[in-house]
């Protein structure tokens, strides 16, 4: 795995996020997005950039929150790649960018597109 937190593979970023949360990780998930991405949390407001994220997930890990759910398949289409996770009551959206050493990295997420 390379030390900017990039996923070999688009998919790969919903499991790592799930893993480093679980391990209360909050570096871990915030090397997961680009410098500039778009987190769509708190509920109505959007969080942009990874300062703005690391904010929003070190008052998550505080709840001691438990990741689960079923990785989706990614939908690839050149550069970039809709990445999905069920979980129970919900689902994820993210777009993914594949960044200049071939690793991927979310622009975009949605932690739950049903609520």
């Amino acid at each position: 795995m390379p030390e900017t937190g990039g996923a070999t593979k688009p998919g790969d970023l919903d499991r790592l996020f799930m893993e480093r949360g679980n391990a209360g990780d909050v570096d871990g998930m915030v090397a997961l997005y680009e410098p500039n991405a778009m987190l769509a949390f708190p509920r109505g407001q959007m969080t942009i950039g990874r300062q703005a994220i690391r904010r929003v997930y070190e008052r998550l890990l505080a709840t001691n929150p438990k990741f689960q759910g079923d990785v989706q398949p990614a939908l690839v289409n050149g550069e970039f790649a809709l990445t999905s996770t069920r979980f129970p009551g919900g689902a994820t959206a993210e777009v993914a960018h594949r960044q200049t050493n071939g690793t991927w990295l979310w622009v975009v997420d949605q932690p739950n597109v049903l609520s």
